[in-house]
């Protein structure tokens, strides 16, 4: 069988549902999921849709052309269009924060994450080690302000030669450059403790412990050129008391940290994840 999954959206108007529907049925395709949301602030409807064809009756080009005379034009649709065999690309950025980076790779070597890790970057070498025990290539590009537009060249050459369908970022702790945002717009993945913009700097813990917080948290989110502002896709807490010391928030936020950003690339990978307006709409 052939599996896709389509996603879209548009101005609210009626008859939507149907028209896609329909347009399946015609295909001989069977719709295994589908889901719809309506932002009635904005007046804009989203669906997405899982597919199923029988691979003799289903051609891609074909279905992609016929789909956006018939149904998108008319709709004024903005969508697209994914098939299930594809394992996209994933490129991850780190530092010297090792806790993100074997979480990921751990899931990755287990199979629960359907992708491919051509390159691991870094802006330093202390987690080459890590990379080479996964037989994963590692690429140490140095990072400062005289070396930042070359640093960003040396990225986007990587990226490029490596075919990388979006970008992790792993605890990396650098900002990224907008050339590269631009190029992968809500392809960017970033995590961060969620005590922006409260506790900011360098030691956010030791901050929030100072001030008795009673609860921490984690943020997943695509990169956007306002710093630490983009679409949020996942974000979970815990809570915390009197009782923890310092260490003991660093380790349950270090915990939060691996799980919604596992998290988000899920939701990522399975085409869960549309934005619109610097928000997102996740689908179940």
């Amino acid at each position: 069988m052939k599996k896709i999954t389509i996603l879209i959206h548009c101005k609210d108007q009626p008859g939507i549902i149907a028209a896609v529907t329909n347009f399946i049925a015609s295909k001989k395709g069977n719709i295994v999921y589908i889901d719809q949301h309506v932002d009635q602030e904005q007046q804009v409807f989203f669906m997405r849709l899982e597919g199923e064809f029988k691979k003799a009756s289903y051609n891609n080009s074909d279905f992609k052309s016929e789909f956006e005379k018939t149904l998108a034009s008319n709709f004024k649709m903005n969508w697209e269009l994914y098939t299930a065999a594809y394992r996209p690309k994933m490129a991850l950025f780190v530092s010297k924060y090792d806790h993100c980076l074997y979480d990921i790779l751990g899931r990755y070597k287990s199979g629960e994450l359907t992708l491919d890790i051509p390159l691991i970057v870094s802006n330093h070498l202390e987690l080459k080690p890590i990379a080479d025990s996964f037989d994963i290539p590692f690429y140490h590009v140095p990072v400062s302000k005289a070396t930042a537009v070359e640093a960003e060249r040396k990225h986007l050459a990587l990226l490029s030669e490596h075919q990388i369908d979006f970008i992790v970022l792993a605890r990396y702790m650098q900002i990224i450059p907008e050339g590269i945002i631009n190029k992968y717009l809500h392809k960017i993945i970033n995590i961060h403790h969620s005590f922006l913009p409260a506790f900011v700097g360098a030691k956010p813990y030791h901050s929030a412990y100072k001030r008795g917080v009673k609860i921490i948290g984690a943020t997943s989110h695509y990169v956007t050129a306002e710093l630490d502002a983009g679409p949020i896709i996942e974000q979970d807490v815990t809570r915390v008391s009197h009782t923890h010391s310092i260490n003991d928030l660093v380790s349950k936020g270090r915990d939060l940290e691996k799980i919604v950003l596992s998290t988000g690339i899920k939701l990522h990978l399975d085409r869960k994840v549309m934005v619109y307006n610097n928000k997102t709409v996740i689908f179940s």
